[in-house]
């Protein structure tokens, strides 16, 4: 039995609907502008003629369920809210072809992926990586796992609502690549694992939150997703 010098923190998991057993959780892929609209409203295009898909990664420890109260990060004024679709992966894979990437699928979710929008921005327009806009303590919350091993979902409405009031409104269909393409181009460069999630992208509508919103998305035949946004943390309880 490994000795540790301090008890190491516990696996990250997800709940699956229908059973008490969790699902483990290896590592976060996010897909960035993946929908057209969203693209623009971030001051970009994407030609998928000449583009590749391209990734950002959350550390597990930051995964939170639905349903959590997350404090206002700090060293942010500008903190948003993205509505995504999320899949899980329940096989392994490296190198492959789109044809067979639903072989991967073990199930979905719908999930938020929260970000310091000031702090990326500026740390994007000097060139430098997305780690503090994006990588935030309780910033990846998923929603229950839907098992639906080896099926693709094409299409289907994803929505965010904010305090009742619909803020992102899309469908799974205007996804830039799709998941069976994701899933291929992600295995040409990882071993891609069993627990390896993939959040895929956010539409238009992205915006801020304030202390005291209550966040709620759904994905359409998938399931919904909840989250309160605490209070900042003061000085004295961060110590």
């Amino acid at each position: 039995m490994t000795a540790y010098l301090w008890t190491p923190p516990a696996p990250a998991s997800l709940a699956v609907r229908g059973t008490d057993a969790r699902l483990p959780v290896n590592r976060l892929f996010f897909v960035g502008r993946n929908y057209h609209a969203h693209a623009q409203e971030m001051g970009v295009s994407v030609d998928k003629a000449t583009a590749r898909p391209f990734y950002f990664t959350k550390s597990p420890v930051h995964l939170v369920d639905s349903g959590a109260t997350v404090p206002y990060p700090p060293e942010t004024q500008n903190f948003h809210y993205e509505m995504e679709w999320v899949a899980v992966l329940g096989r392994g894979g490296f190198r492959v072809p789109a044809e067979r990437a639903h072989e991967l699928i073990y199930g979905y979710a719908a999930g938020l992926d929260m970000t310091r929008r000031d702090v990326q921005l500026r740390l994007r327009d000097k060139g430098h990586p997305w780690c503090l806009g994006k990588d935030v303590e309780g910033s990846a919350v998923c929603g229950e796992v839907l098992p639906m091993p080896g099926t693709v979902l094409e299409q289907g409405e994803i929505v965010l609502e904010v305090n009742g009031a619909v803020r992102q409104r899309a469908d799974l269909g205007l996804l830039i690549w799709n998941l069976r393409e994701l899933i291929a181009d992600l295995s040409l460069f990882y071993h891609l694992q069993p627990g390896d999630v993939i959040y895929t992208g956010t539409p238009e509508g992205v915006g801020p939150v304030q202390p005291g919103d209550r966040l709620h998305g759904r994905v359409a035949g998938v399931g919904e997703v909840h989250l309160t946004i605490g209070p900042a943390e003061s000085a004295a309880s961060a110590g």
